[in-house]
């Protein structure tokens, strides 16, 4: 087949799930014969890629307003995608949805990937969440098969319109385990010395619940926070502030490679105290490195944890302190670990996802 996707900003980046997903699909897509073109975000700093594992890259321009980002990016390579004969277009992500309905005029059969609930988050203003509404409603009107990442997102559309959709969630790759080396020049880090939260930083993730928590929790441990702001500067500032109160909170920014191979291999425990999420690909990753997990009770966490680690009441900063402290006097917790990582393993392979997903972009 031939197939565009839109809806990421860029390919290969590691910037959040939607990205993530759609490198794991189109490569492995294009390894399996098909002429694969995924449409990139043009903007100041990215890498000008025309190809990339098989991939073909085309580059949008688009504006740096986290309002007009998206629109402006999917109109243009919607328009663009119209005259490229392609089998198919993969819509990712609620925003880019807001184009469907073009392709579809044209009679070009349409999938939409819908990663979670983005209007709920916390970081968009009245126009973006009307807008993400809009991309939501477009895709449950229009598209041939609408793709979700997690149960909880299967009942919402059905509840709410009616429309069936596939449930095909992330996969995981195999981990590379590895012993503290570069953590532990760069930031003093050692094997089970440091609490893990490895994310985007932006409201929806909780990070200000797990900085309360922990300032109130009498241990040597560390609290690693490994991540980027995503259109949410003013937060990011807020969570520096409070982190700099607190001398056992390490704050890494972007991490990947063997880096970030190092910090998931040697983290005492894994927090993801969420409000929303899709399907975090983080916390699949985490288990897959056999790290044990405390997560917040919100059903797409739960999904993924299976009964292989720890939970509080999502917003609850008590809940959390309590299980905080009850887990660091724990001196091993390596069992509820290893029950996961055999979960996720077996259970979430990108293989998996990608066998499933060739069947909808099909007609």
């Amino acid at each position: 087949m031939k197939i565009a996707m839109i809806g990421q900003k860029r390919i290969p980046s590691r910037e959040g799930g939607v990205e993530i997903h759609v490198e794991e699909i189109a490569v492995r897509l294009a390894k399996m014969g098909n002429d694969v073109t995924v449409y990139n975000r043009r903007k100041k700093g990215f890498p000008l890629l025309h190809e990339y594992k098989g991939v073909k890259i085309v580059n949008v321009p688009t504006v740096d307003r986290k309002s007009l980002d998206a629109v402006v990016y999917s109109f243009l390579a919607t328009i663009h995608a119209l005259f490229g004969r392609y089998d198919v277009i993969h819509y990712h992500a609620e925003g880019p949805c807001s184009m469907l309905w073009i392709p579809h005029l044209f009679g070009i059969r349409t999938v939409a990937t819908i990663h979670g609930l983005d209007w709920q988050r916390a970081k968009w203003g009245g126009f973006a969440t009307k807008f993400l509404l809009f991309g939501e409603k477009t895709a449950a009107k229009y598209a041939d098969e609408i793709i979700v990442l997690s149960q909880n997102v299967r009942r919402y559309f059905g509840e709410k319109y009616h429309r069936q959709t596939r449930y095909i969630p992330n996969g995981v790759s195999r981990p590379q385990i590895r012993e503290a080396n570069i953590v532990t020049k760069k930031y003093g880090l050692y094997k089970d010395g440091y609490l893990l939260f490895l994310a985007r930083i932006v409201p929806e993730k909780g990070l200000h619940y797990l900085l309360e928590a922990f300032s109130k929790v009498p241990t040597d441990k560390k609290l690693v926070v490994a991540g980027a702001s995503s259109h949410s500067n003013g937060y990011f500032e807020k969570i520096k502030e409070t982190a700099q109160k607190d001398d056992r909170v390490v704050m890494t920014g972007f991490v990947q490679g063997a880096e970030l191979d190092e910090l998931y291999s040697n983290a005492f425990l894994y927090v993801l105290p969420s409000d929303v999420e899709g399907m975090p690909l983080s916390l699949l990753e985490a288990m897959s490195y056999g790290c044990p997990c405390l997560v917040s009770d919100i059903p797409e966490n739960t999904e993924v944890l299976g009964g292989c680690g720890f939970t509080f009441p999502k917003g609850n900063v008590r809940g959390m302190q309590r299980c905080l402290k009850v887990l660091l006097l724990r001196n091993d917790l390596s069992s509820v670990g290893v029950a996961g990582k055999r979960r996720v393993l077996t259970e979430y392979t990108w293989e998996k996802c990608v066998d499933q997903t060739i069947h909808c972009l099909a007609r």
